[in-house]
């Protein structure tokens, strides 16, 4: 912590760093609860439409591309494994490995969506964008479109959590950190930053087979 800092003090309607702590975690599961069931609903209704047209799904997820997924699969993975090496960092009062292992978990991050972005490149080329330039392939049929359509809302909407995400870590790193105020006495900040992190891999683990694992076994 920056000798200049003043010593960490809760806001006034709280109690103690503690009791300010478990309420922002609080906060946020919250917050993901209502994310859960926005994204669960979507995915269930895909799978509503998947069980009404299973061969139509099956031939539209093949145009996938299925590397870029796999690659978004393993970076997002490894970014959680950072995230968490960074919260503990924190909390054993190693400030230069989370400053670190946090600028490791947003470049991953950035990754994605590059990769992402290119992948969006490419379904543009292939002709898979609805309404824009869509264009369906043998044996897809009308059906195959609805695949499109929630592959692009939910991965679309995933791309923004995502983005909100490296975000609120790129604020830890210009604000919190670097002002003194993450400590091993009060790291709850980068605790809830870390859930939202989570939640974001987690839905990801939800699309991937939704779209890119379907007609191909």
């Amino acid at each position: 912590m920056p000798a200049s800092a003043p010593p960490l003090r809760p806001e006034i309607q709280f109690a103690s760093l503690e009791q300010q702590g478990e309420t922002a975690q609080l906060g946020m599961w919250a917050f993901l609860v209502n994310e859960t069931l926005f994204f669960g609903a979507l995915i269930f209704t895909y799978y509503i439409y998947r069980l009404s047209y299973p061969h139509e799904f099956a031939a539209a997820a093949k145009d996938a591309v299925l590397w870029c997924g796999s690659v978004n699969l393993v970076i997002l993975l490894t970014s959680s494994l950072t995230m968490v090496l960074a919260i503990n960092a924190g909390a054993q009062d190693q400030r230069q490995a989370m400053i670190g292992w946090l600028i490791a978990t947003a470049a991953l991050g950035g990754v994605f969506l590059l990769i992402k972005g290119y992948e969006y490149y490419l379904d543009f080329q292939d002709k898979v964008v609805p309404v824009v330039n869509f264009a369906a392939k043998p044996g897809e049929g009308s059906a195959g479109q609805l695949f499109w359509v929630f592959y692009w809302v939910a991965t679309g909407l995933h791309a923004i959590h995502l983005t909100v995400g490296i975000g609120l870590v790129l604020y830890m790193l210009l604000r919190r950190i670097r002002h003194g105020e993450i400590t091993p006495a009060y790291y709850a900040p980068l605790e809830v930053v870390g859930i939202y992190w989570s939640f974001v891999d987690a839905v990801w683990l939800f699309l991937y087979p939704c779209i890119y694992l379907v007609g191909r076994s």
